[in-house]
């Protein structure tokens, strides 16, 4: 038998603790830096060298990756009998974190006249990746966490993918030629709102864990 305090419940709660500290630390800087606005401008731009909290919050993301890390490897050994599904959303997981949270936090989003930096365009790449990863987990998820063993959370995890596909396309407008319409000027709205899903989902899931893990124990 486990013991109700090891290595599942510390790692999910350092999920629990990634997810909240960065929406926290996201809304924070958000509103106290100057001549920035949420809604228009990208997350990325917050840790860029110009930006006046840049180490502050490049910090924050190196944690929030370390943590996000953890908490997959944890989420594979909670789930490890479920086989190649738990394995892939692990490394998912971990791949978010690496990506939007370590990559974003070591190499910053920065841009020349001509276009990206070396250092942005690494962000760019390692963003991408994390966000492909954790965009596609919830279809993986729906193996791990049958609708028969879950139907609330079977339903939640395709309400996740199609709004986050939905809000990456709103996102992805910010590369079209005309960066003056609504879906391209309001672009870290769009972003924000795929954090704030993400994030809800990553909460469940720890929550799922810890619940999971509780009631093997005592048997």
């Amino acid at each position: 038998m486990r013991k109700p305090h090891d290595y599942t419940f510390f790692s999910a709660l350092a999920g629990i603790l990634a997810s909240l500290t960065d929406l926290v630390s996201m809304v924070m800087f958000g509103v106290c830096s100057l001549d920035y606005n949420s809604l228009k401008d990208t997350v990325s731009s917050l840790g860029s060298s110009v930006s006046p909290v840049s180490a502050q919050i490049s910090a924050i993301w190196i944690i929030v990756g370390v943590l996000l890390i953890f908490f997959g490897i944890g989420f594979y050994r909670e789930f490890s009998e479920k086989g190649r599904s738990a394995r892939i959303a692990s490394w998912m997981i971990i791949l978010y974190g690496f990506g939007e949270g370590v990559g974003s936090g070591v190499f910053k989003a920065d841009r020349i006249a001509t276009g990206l930096t070396m250092t942005g365009v690494f962000h760019e790449i390692l963003g991408g990746l994390g966000i492909i990863s954790i965009l596609f987990l919830p279809l993986i998820m729906r193996k791990v966490i049958p609708g028969k063993e879950n139907p609330a959370f079977h339903a939640l995890s395709m309400f996740v993918f199609i709004s986050g596909v939905i809000l990456i396309l709103l996102f992805l407008f910010r590369y079209s030629a005309n960066e003056t319409n609504f879906f391209s000027v309001y672009k870290g709205l769009w972003q924000r709102l795929f954090i704030l899903i993400t994030y809800i989902y990553l909460l469940s899931i720890a929550v799922l864990m810890i619940k999971r893990h509780q009631k093997q124990t005592k048997r």
